[in-house]
């Protein structure tokens, strides 16, 4: 009987000191394997991808960054940056078209639209040059359909954009409704997160009045902020601001340097602190900064950068974190580009090319719009020389100064050939890169009074710090103080016409472009001329000044003149 006896005993316990072991061990497990109280669902990943200031540049190459641009190239970048990627969104702050190169402008900026259906752009945040040709051809570009006026140049009907254009702070007086939806929401695993979209209040400030007429533009920050209060009212704390604004900072690609100044600056720190990511554009800069707790960014312009900003969002709370921010090269050496797109590309290439490759001209060097200390370039001298031209005679307007603002040039001239032409020779397709609006040319009378007023407007414009100064024609010239006090900038004693003081109670016949005469950019003393006689396009009188005056040399930047 012991046998069986010791045998059980020792059974029981060997089972007790098994049970022991499991004790112990469940007691030194690692705390991670352990359920703590307080503990929610792992974070959503996202990835945000954004571009701004486009402005339909599908074809152009440029140097900078170490070689970038491109439609087909940004659409093997984008997609090679959402490989890795659970959750990703591929957005734009607008300007996506308007100022276009002829590639796309000549169609109306169909093109552009085609293209990022192919590179799967997902939101538009309108911007001024959305506005170029006015709501109804801006609608178009959303919806489809043939031009009204043109109809299909390309031969084959247009089905309008893939991706939703946003526009929260512009309303349609006639419906009192947001031309575009004010945000679009996406659902990323059970997070929503916003996504709002805007332009500048000042838009109607710098496009011709056609293109905004019948449309009210809204403040920015109220706008925003009154749409954050109703999105948290509907449990969502991720907010993006995708806004057509901008500013300026002297750091370099991926950081803030100094500070961030200018309108976007004061709008971020304004916005509701719900907001966390604001994505800039107008400027043409590039920066990522942090301004009272909200990030800021821009990517340059022409594709030739885009931004990449990784965030995570808390499951429970519906918050937004950003982890990673960076501004990345669209590169092209070493990359495949998109197949699709660069057939698009082509196509496009051999539809305008025996437009853009017409030689209208040559010139000696380049011809740049860098700006002296006083504001002049050489461009600008040579585009205002070519207005004053086409306006000078008794059937054109007896002009004798013609203005013209800066923004209104969009590219320099280069004298080494990037295409089939000859070094020196430049193209139609150069010069509808140089002034791409069609905008004709306005003769009007002012007196010399309202020149003087028109000079002293261009300080503080577009707001206080900032200048624009216009362009002026050979045999007009004028000294500005940069000490003296806004409004007195200008001696009218310096103001001279063919070496003759302007005299304030006489008239002057003076040319501008159509987008000026009616007191665009802030220059409102243009409204008031009189006598107006309308004149060709100002791409055509460039043309001609070309056509007459080749080989052009540099303007002399010798017209304004500035002390202090």
């Amino acid at each position: 009987m012991a046998g069986p006896i010791v045998t059980k005993s020792r059974r029981l316990l060997f089972i007790a000191f098994t049970a022991l072991a499991m004790i112990i061990a469940a007691s030194t497990a690692p705390v991670a394997a352990k359920p703590k109280k307080g503990d929610g669902p792992p974070p959503v990943e996202l990835q945000i991808l954004a571009i701004n200031d486009f402005h339909g540049n599908i074809a152009t190459s440029s140097g900078s960054f170490g070689g970038v641009g491109r439609a087909d190239y940004l659409a093997a970048n984008i997609a090679a940056a959402e490989a890795d990627a659970d959750n990703s969104i591929f957005v734009s702050a607008g300007d996506l078209i308007g100022a276009s190169p002829l590639i796309s402008a000549l169609f109306h900026d169909e093109p552009t639209i085609e293209a990022m259906n192919l590179l799967g752009l997902d939101l538009n945040a309108v911007g001024n040059h959305e506005f170029d040709e006015g709501a109804a051809e801006l609608l178009r570009m959303q919806n489809g359909g043939s031009h009204p006026v043109d109809g299909d140049l390309d031969g084959t009907p247009f089905d309008g954009a893939d991706f939703q254009f946003l526009a929260a702070n512009v309303v349609d007086d006639a419906t009192g409704d947001t031309v575009f939806p004010p945000y679009s929401i996406k659902n990323y695993q059970g997070v929503r997160v916003a996504f709002i979209g805007m332009t500048l209040e000042s838009t109607p400030s710098i496009v011709t009045p056609a293109g905004v007429a019948g449309l009210t533009f809204n403040d920015e920050v109220e706008t925003a902020n009154a749409l954050v209060a109703d999105l948290q009212r509907r449990n969502i704390e991720s907010i993006v601001v995708l806004l057509h604004e901008g500013g300026i900072s002297d750091g370099g690609q991926n950081d803030c340097g100094t500070g961030l100044t200018g309108p976007i600056a004061e709008i971020a720190a304004g916005l509701d602190d719900a907001v966390d990511v604001v994505i800039a554009g107008h400027t043409n800069d590039e920066f990522i900064c942090e301004i009272d707790g909200k990030w800021v960014t821009m990517a340059d312009n022409r594709g030739r950068l885009f931004t990449d900003i990784d965030v995570t969002l808390d499951r429970r709370t519906k918050d937004m974190t950003v982890k990673a921010i960076n501004n990345v090269p669209n590169l092209q050496d070493g990359v495949t580009p998109d197949a699709e797109v660069t057939a698009l590309i082509d196509r496009y290439d051999e539809l305008s090319a025996p437009l853009a490759n017409q030689v209208i001209g040559t010139v000696t060097v380049d011809i740049t719009e860098e700006a002296t200390d006083a504001g002049e370039s050489a461009l600008g001298d040579i585009i205002a020389d070519a207005q004053l031209a086409a306006t000078s005679s008794d059937a054109t307007g007896s002009a004798v100064v013609a203005f013209m603002n800066p923004g209104g040039i969009r590219n320099d001239i280069f004298f080494a050939s990037e295409g089939l032409e000859a070094d020196g020779e430049f193209t139609f397709g150069e010069a509808f890169g140089v002034q791409p609006f069609g905008n004709s040319l306005v003769t009007m009378t002012l007196t010399g009074a309202q020149i003087d007023a028109l000079l002293e407007q261009q300080f503080d414009n577009p707001e206080a710090g900032r200048n624009r100064i216009l362009q002026v024609s050979e045999g007009f010239s004028y000294t500005w103080d940069a000490a003296a006090p806004t409004g007195s900038k200008v001696d009218p004693s310096t103001i001279t016409i063919d070496g003759v003081v302007v005299d304030p109670a006489a008239g002057y016949r003076i040319t501008v472009n159509s987008f000026l005469s009616d007191g665009g950019d802030n220059f409102t003393v243009l409204s008031e001329g009189t006598d107006r006689l309308g004149g060709e396009v100002d791409l055509d009188a460039l043309v001609a000044y070309f056509g007459a005056n080749s080989p052009v040399a540099p303007g002399p930047q010798d017209r304004i003149n500035r002390i202090n």
